[in-house]
């Protein structure tokens, strides 16, 4: 079971080696499944942090169901979604997974910047000490209604002295360091953990989303220069902040493309279904020069088939959908504006994520947070199917990447099984024999 401490979740791939790794994405609209061999690669001038190269073997892919903004609403369906997803990348493989990668997005999302400091009495920085400031950190950051999932320094210093990236060696009388700590509520965590649990997969790491779709889509120079890349769910949207090569900040809010389908659908008066092919076929947050003359038809709700479908203006889809991704987006300003992070993330934003891909998005973001403005889809990602190399298949290509960085984060070390000793295996074994017979 999942700890409310750090912990040791992920072991780094061995640089190279190669070694097979799967992860499921569990979303609001779909679930994915991809199992990928990474194998080593040489280091090149872009995309410097990645030491394996990914090439998926397996792939599953199907929509979603008892699961809304990444919080399980109905056990059974979403137990019966993931089962196929995960069947068919399994069959596309020729193998059965055990343990998986798996996404959270559920459980208030959020993020704090913890400090703390140790003495060193005037001597050299060994492993101990920076392992004793990172403990430190732990103990002041864990709660009981609260679980970790990343842990990432993002900064030592010694004796006041900032921007240290690795202390080890270096003389001082005290070393601090500032923690990047990344948190979800326990419960919406178990939830998650139970219904894979019910489909025989254990977890073998977890990843927020949007650290996941920032992995995938950022290059090297925006990560240190600073941006802050912004993911489009069905349910969710979540942002996250990179500055210096270290994730800072991560946030979501419960609204995302699936909220403008539900408003067109109330406003036309038509079926969700057909309110999604609006959406994804004629719909715009961007008004045209011919969008009052543009007519698009509709079949209103509970119309028979034999009824000629009504018409509306393409204008009349843009007035419904714009107002639902200026209140997304000035939603995301304000918190990041109160949070100080629109400072730190430069001058840039990029867009991924499924409802991304609207007509005219960039435009309206780019007015909306006054900074520059870029789409952003996965890279370095090679054998995904052509379906699955647009933007709402970013998250998924993050957790691939993740465990060539996942070294960098701080774990607490887990205790090694004793086979020896008062409490150890045999022991138990012996007075199960004693008590027994």
């Amino acid at each position: 079971m999942m700890t409310d401490a750090m912990t040791s979740r992920l072991r780094p791939v061995q640089p190279g080696k190669t070694t097979l790794v799967a992860v499921l994405d569990i979303g609001s609209t779909k679930v994915c499944c991809v199992i990928a061999r990474l194998t080593p690669r040489p280091e090149g001038k872009a995309l410097k942090g990645r030491t394996h190269q990914a090439q998926v073997i397996g792939f599953g892919y199907g929509p979603s169901a008892g699961v809304k903004s990444g919080v399980v609403t109905d056990i059974e369906k979403a137990e019966q979604t993931i089962r196929s997803v995960v069947g068919m990348a399994e069959r596309s493989a020729g193998l059965t997974l055990e343990t998986v990668i798996v996404n959270v997005t559920a459980g208030r999302l959020g993020s704090e910047t913890f400090s703390a400091a140790v003495s060193l009495d005037g001597q050299e920085v060994e492993e101990a000490d920076i392992r004793r400031v990172l403990r430190a950190v732990n103990e002041r950051s864990v709660r009981p209604e609260r679980s970790i999932i990343h842990a990432l320094p993002i900064g030592y210093a010694i004796d006041g002295q900032k921007g240290i990236r690795d202390p080890k060696g270096m003389v001082g009388d005290k070393l601090g360091v500032d923690v990047a700590v990344v948190s979800s509520e326990t419960l919406a965590m178990r939830n998650l953990e139970l219904v894979l649990h019910r489909c025989h997969l254990q977890i073998e790491a977890l990843i927020a989303t949007p650290y996941a779709s920032g992995l995938a889509t950022l290059v090297d120079d925006e990560a240190k220069l600073g941006v802050a890349c912004i993911d489009f769910g069905g349910a969710t949207t979540t942002v996250s902040v990179f500055n210096e090569g270290h994730l800072v900040y991560v946030d979501a809010i419960a609204i995302g493309g699936h909220h403008l389908t539900l408003d067109i659908a109330r406003q036309l008066s038509v079926s969700v279904a057909d309110a999604e092919r609006l959406k994804t076929f004629y719909g715009s947050v961007l008004p045209g020069q011919a969008d009052e003359r543009d007519l698009i038809p509709i079949q209103p709700v509970g119309a028979s088939h034999d009824e000629a479908p009504g018409q509306v203006a393409r204008s009349v889809l843009t007035r419904i959908m714009r107002p639902r991704i200026e209140e997304i987006l000035t939603a995301i300003r304000d918190r990041m504006q109160a949070t100080g992070m629109m400072d730190v993330c430069g001058r840039r934003f990029v867009m991924t994520g499924g409802a991304s891909e609207m007509t005219g998005l960039t435009e309206v973001a780019r007015r909306t947070l006054a900074r520059n403005v870029r789409m952003g889809r996965p890279m370095g990602i090679a054998g995904l199917p052509e379906m699955a190399k647009g933007a709402a298949f970013a998250t998924v290509a993050g957790m691939l990447i993740y465990p060539q960085v996942c070294a960098k984060e701080y774990a607490e070390p887990r205790n090694s099984r004793k086979l020896i000793g008062t409490d150890g295996y045999f022991a138990r074994v012996g007075n199960w024999l004693r008590t027994s017979f």
